[in-house]
C-alpha cells in the first residue's frame, strides 16, 4: 500500500512539474541574464580587470530584481561581491536606461609578494549603485554599458581602508 501511494505521489509530482514547464514555455520568459567585462578603479591595488554576472526576474517590463556578482580574477587583490539588486527599466526610442541599487557583501583578499609581503583580507557590506545603457541588437539580446559606484568598508591593513570603487563594464544582456 505504501509503495502504491509513493508511486502515485511521484507520478503526480512529475505531472505537475511537466505541466508547469509547458505553461511556462508558452508564456514569455521573465528571466534575464547579463554578463560584463571591464575595469574596476579606486581599489587598494589600483585599476583591475573585472567580470560581472547578473540574473534578473522581471516583475513587469519596467521593474526587475535579482542577483549581481562582481569578480576581479587577474590581480593581487581578489575581489568577490554578491548583492541583491533592484532595477528600473526606462525604455526610450533606441536605448533602455537601467538605474539600479543593491545591497550585499564584498570580500577582498590581497596577496602581494615582494618586500614587504602583504597578506590581508576583509569582508564588508557592498552597496552597488549604477546605471546601464542597453542597446538592442535583436529581440532578447542587447549590448550593455554599465557605470557602477561601489560603496563598501574594506580594511586591508597595513594599507589604508577602501570605501569606494568605480566600475566601467561592457557586456551583453539576454532576456526581455
Amino acid at each position: 500500500m505504501m509503495t502504491a501511494l509513493r508511486g502515485l505521489a511521484l507520478w503526480l509530482t512529475l505531472w505537475a512539474l511537466l505541466s508547469g514547464v509547458a505553461s511556462a514555455q508558452a508564456q514569455e520568459s521573465r528571466f534575464g541574464f547579463t554578463t560584463d567585462l571591464g575595469l574596476l578603479s579606486g581599489s587598494p591595488d589600483g585599476t583591475m580587470f573585472a567580470v560581472s554576472f547578473g540574473l534578473d526576474y522581471y516583475v513587469d517590463p519596467s521593474f526587475s530584481f535579482g542577483l549581481l556578482t562582481l569578480f576581479t580574477p587577474a590581480s593581487d587583490l581578489n575581489t568577490y561581491g554578491f548583492a541583491g539588486v533592484a532595477k528600473y527599466h526606462i525604455r526610450l526610442d533606441r536605448v533602455t536606461l537601467v538605474p539600479f541599487a543593491g545591497l550585499g557583501f564584498m570580500h577582498m583578499s590581497l596577496d602581494a609578494g615582494g618586500p614587504p609581503r602583504v597578506d590581508a583580507s576583509d569582508t564588508s557590506h557592498w552597496i552597488p549603485l549604477g546605471i546601464s545603457a542597453e542597446y538592442p541588437v535583436t529581440s532578447g539580446i542587447a549590448l550593455s554599458t554599465t557605470v557602477m559606484v561601489n560603496l563598501h568598508a574594506v580594511r586591508l591593513s597595513p594599507l589604508e581602508r577602501d570605501d569606494t570603487s568605480i566600475a566601467a563594464l561592457f557586456g551583453v544582456h539576454f532576456g526581455p
